[in-house]
């Protein structure tokens, strides 16, 4: 009988958001796959776990992929985790989740920790409809995707790396314009958590002064539907644009 594939969220900052269900998940798992053993280990340490662990991280996924499938198959329990969040969202995950689920094997991802929800509900943006962008392209396709984003009604959702984050800022005022609204969270669920909220203007002038650290969220309000001009009829068969 096959085993089954969990993917378990880990805390993104606080230890303490780690869940009941994920403890005994990784306490009950024949192997542990980490996209950082070191980082796992501390983590399995702090809860006292002490199960097989094994590296899976993006550069070797493709190769070790078939493997964990087939092992699976021949009845192991495995638990994927990734550095901090949930596997799968900007982390290695996708590729044995769709691996498994193709082959038939049953794949349970457990509810848990993530930036980007923090982020968003924090934001004081609209949070009934958004889309994730993560990480953007850091050149092929670059202008191209904010050229598109420029015209996204929804909440954006980005991840950036604090090295770049006034860069991405400055990009944003260019497609986006400099009134645009925006929140930047920091170190979510942890110690010196920090949201910057304003426009685009604003929130870009406080980083160029505060240098960033740590985990970045960007949330940026999605653009103004554009609505349609009024029209007056003047006769038969004639119209003419009302003016504001």
């Amino acid at each position: 009988m096959a085993g089954i594939l969990y993917i378990v969220p880990t805390p993104v900052g606080n230890l303490e958001d780690m869940t009941l269900r994920a403890v005994r998940v990784l306490r009950e798992a024949d192997l542990i796959l980490a996209e950082d053993t070191r980082t796992t280990s501390v983590l399995l340490k702090h809860f006292d776990i002490h199960r097989p662990l094994q590296s899976h991280h993006k550069y070797n996924e493709h190769q070790t992929v078939e493997l964990v499938k087939e092992r699976i198959l021949g009845g192991l329990n495995v638990a994927l985790v990734s550095d901090a969040g949930t596997p799968g969202i900007s982390d290695p995950g996708f590729l044995l989740a769709r691996t498994c689920a193709d082959e038939g094997i049953e794949v349970q991802t457990l509810p848990g920790a993530t930036a980007c929800i923090p982020a968003i509900v924090s934001s004081g943006l609209p949070c009934d409809r958004f889309v994730f962008e993560g990480f953007l392209p850091q050149k092929k396709g670059r202008q191209t995707l904010l050229l598109a984003l420029a015209e996204e009604s929804r909440t954006m959702i980005f991840y950036e790396s604090p090295y770049r984050l006034v860069k991405t800022l400055e990009q944003f005022m260019q497609y986006f314009g400099a009134e645009r609204r925006c929140s930047v969270a920091r170190e979510i669920s942890k110690l010196h958590e920090e949201h910057k909220r304003g426009t685009l203007a604003e929130v870009t002038a406080w980083f160029r002064e505060h240098e960033p650290k740590g985990e970045i969220v960007i949330v940026v309000a999605g653009a103004q539907p554009v609505k349609p001009s009024k029209q007056k009829r003047y006769g038969r068969g004639e119209e003419e644009t009302e003016r504001p």
